[in-house]
């Protein structure tokens, strides 16, 4: 029997004789569902595939957050939901269930509606996001008028009230500053009334803390938790750096080469990770206890997207590659009731166990 076969067997004794997937089903509190969504861009040198069938579903009041390296697939994931890609991207394939209803089958007036009133997004860097040439108040104004019936001054009203609720003094007088005049945590404070200031089911946050020092970084993370008690809103956490989200999220989502390596609770992905890729980024991560302690690094490079192999997109990098990793792509296997990976080290362990 070849070791493919052995793998197999043993994955039916153990999860059944269909592979694990997640439930597709959208639940009573699903407020957000996104079922083998494949996102791709169009390029001179081939059809880049980004996202390769990432399945998760969003709960209303909960963070989701989605780690992995640069090139990943976790901000295409969130553009793809906001449909915002560049001219060049689309969706090859999938659901993108909101409520129940499939917004890739929504009409362009529709979905405009649907960005800034039932989800919003705040971007990597607030310079870059907010508009040199126009005050941080005339932006907020407009954000609001855009999306809501209300008149310039309920507008201007909404935005110094929103601005008070991020923990911006005087807002006022901030209302009439420029971007370049407020500070890197400042500004992603205004970012976040912008997204906040129609009060959306879902907030989308795309690396909102990587251009801030590390004590910002504490005050809006612990932010966007206060408002999210609050306003009772979901949010989706993007980011590299597990670390970030270790006590934020409900549910972890790991990401590499556009597909999801481990899912699961916090605590399972801190405390007993399945899949090598995770155990590298966790490797990455400054322990307090053992500051002395030398940072392990992942060996080699991203995978190219235009040339994935047949099998595990993080095989050529991982230590402990077997000659199926190579041949075979994993399906999910559940390690615990809250914590599933796709990883065939997980299988081959109950063969020597």
């Amino acid at each position: 029997m070849s070791d493919l076969e052995s793998l197999k067997n043993i994955k039916k004794q153990s999860v059944g004789d269909e592979p694990v997937v997640l439930d597709s089903g959208v639940g009573e509190n699903t407020i957000l569902s996104v079922q083998d969504l494949h996102t791709s861009f169009r390029t001179d040198n081939g059809e880049v595939s980004a996202v390769n069938g990432i399945s998760f579903n969003l709960d209303r009041g909960k963070t989701l957050g989605i780690v992995g390296e640069s090139g990943s697939g976790k901000s295409v994931t969130a553009y793809s939901i906001m449909q915002i890609l560049a001219e060049n991207g689309y969706v090859k394939s999938g659901k993108i269930l909101y409520n129940g209803e499939n917004i890739l089958d929504w009409p362009e007036k529709k979905i405009r509606k649907f960005r800034g009133e039932k989800v919003s997004i705040i971007f990597q860097d607030p310079m870059t996001s907010l508009n040199p040439v126009f005050s941080v108040g005339y932006q907020l104004v407009e954000a609001v008028r855009l999306h809501t019936n209300k008149t310039k001054q309920e507008a201007k009203e909404r935005a110094v009230e929103m601005l008070k609720l991020v923990g911006v003094n005087d807002p006022m007088l901030r209302m009439r500053k420029y971007p370049h005049e407020l500070s890197g945590g400042m500004r992603q404070r205004v970012m976040i009334a912008m997204a906040l200031c129609c009060e959306p089911d879902i907030l989308i946050a795309d690396e909102p803390t990587t251009a801030l020092d590390v004590t910002i970084q504490a005050q809006i993370l612990e932010l966007m938790q206060d408002l999210q008690k609050k306003m009772g809103m979901s949010i989706i956490m993007v980011t590299h750096d597990l670390g970030v989200i270790a006590s934020m999220c409900d549910e972890i989502i790991v990401m590499y080469g556009g597909r999801v390596c481990e899912r699961g609770t916090a605590d399972a992905i801190f405390y007993r990770p399945a899949h090598e890729y995770t155990k590298g980024l966790l490797r990455s991560i400054p322990r307090a206890e053992n500051m002395n302690e030398k940072l392990v690094p992942i060996g080699g490079t991203p995978i190219n997207l235009l040339n994935m192999p047949k099998g595990c997109a993080f095989c050529p990098r991982c230590e402990n590659a077997m000659k199926i990793c190579l041949e075979k792509l994993p399906d999910e296997y559940r390690v615990d009731d809250d914590h599933l990976a796709a990883c065939w080290l997980n299988v081959a362990d109950l063969m020597t166990g």
